[in-house]
């Protein structure tokens, strides 16, 4: 893709055609062993994820640490490159983007990363830091640029001044708002929010949480939020898809998701979110077993060694429909269309927004 195409992106709307499209998204890193470091096998890290986000909308993505959620992220904004699939931002690919169309690109796509200390370089100071991104795109420099960046900082809730100073002087909390003062620099369209609160004390998880849908009411931003905390997600997200292993096992709007869950691996993770009456009022699952390596992932639907439910259905199903696995060196019987055979995304429920990936719910 030329240049010279790149501004008909700008020129369509965002009414009907999603802002970001991602289809089938697949990113496989190479295991390599042996003196000619020689492939042996891939470590399937995203495997099939496809989802749409619309503008002003926040994707909540969840699941368990090693799940994929930020290699889905990096890999939208090309940071790490894909192995396959499509990501389509305003109905135009990605990944056909080169040299100084996709630099233009990136303007509209950015990222707030999860450590507000390591994403921010220790030698440059404030200003410098929130700046470069607008001396690299040459949209301001000298005097502008410093207004620019006093205006930035301001609006996250810093003083202009702090430009001066370094990232050290500040705590975790600043730091992760000079970092969203950095992401907004280029008046994004679209961000990507790497576990940006999960890192702070709580009273200040809610300050920048509020910092984000405030600057979302003002800009229209679309985010794709990844967090491990559920609770968070809740509040925060539009609509919620859950990944396990490298693929989405469920996705819906956050208020159906949390009061219907339909995939097992869902109802396990909503069954560990605390609750603030100290009475339980819900039966807490522990789910058995490890979760399996992404190098070397189940046959048929990845959840099925560790599932109750595919247990729960053997014992009344008949032996042509059940088959014996061992996992953890343990013997199970579960039914057998879960090991041979990988569940799509289908709709659940009769709500099409609701859609999950399991032979055993409707």
């Amino acid at each position: 893709m030329t240049t010279a195409t790149m501004p008909a992106v700008d020129k369509i709307s965002a009414t009907g055609t999603p802002l970001l499209d991602v289809r089938n998204l697949k990113t496989h890193f190479p295991i390599r062993k042996g003196l000619l470091s020689r492939t042996v096998g891939h470590v399937k890290a995203v495997d099939g994820v496809s989802f749409t986000l619309n503008a002003g909308r926040t994707l909540g993505l969840v699941g368990e640490s090693g799940c994929g959620k930020t290699t889905v992220g990096r890999s939208i904004l090309r940071l790490i490159e894909a192995t396959g699939g499509e990501v389509l931002y305003k109905g135009t690919n990605f990944f056909d983007y080169h040299g100084k169309a996709l630099r233009g690109l990136r303007k509209k796509m950015q990222i707030i990363f999860q450590d507000p200390v390591g994403s921010l370089n220790p030698r440059m100071t404030v200003g410098n830091i929130i700046g470069e991104p607008l001396s690299v795109h040459e949209i301001a420099k000298g005097r502008e640029r410093e207004l620019m960046v006093g205006e930035l900082l301001q609006r996250v809730g810093l003083p202009a001044d702090a430009a001066y100073r370094y990232p050290h002087e500040f705590s975790g909390g600043q730091r992760q708002r000079i970092g969203i003062a950095r992401a907004l620099a280029l008046s994004p369209e679209l961000i990507v929010c790497d576990e940006p609160v999960s890192a702070l004390d709580v009273s200040i998880q809610s300050q920048i949480l509020n910092l984000l849908d405030d600057l979302q009411q003002e800009r229209g931003i679309a985010y794709l939020f990844i967090a491990h905390n559920l609770a968070v997600v809740e509040h925060f997200s539009d609509d919620v898809a859950v990944m396990y292993l490298g693929r989405i096992v469920e996705k819906a709007p956050a208020e159906v998701l949390y009061r219907d869950p339909k995939h097992p691996y869902t109802v396990a993770l909503l069954s560990a979110v605390p609750e603030p009456d100290p009475r339980p009022k819900r039966r807490r699952i522990v789910l058995s077993g490890e979760v399996p390596s992404p190098s070397n992932p189940p046959t048929g639907c990845h959840f099925h060694p560790r599932c109750p439910l595919t247990r729960e259905r053997a014992k009344d199903a008949s032996s042509s429909e059940t088959t014996e696995i061992t996992t953890g060196g343990i013997k199970l019987r579960v039914i057998q269309k879960c090991v041979m055979e990988s569940p799509p995304l289908e709709e659940k429920g009769g709500d099409p927004s609701h859609t999950a990936a399991c032979w055993l719910t409707r």
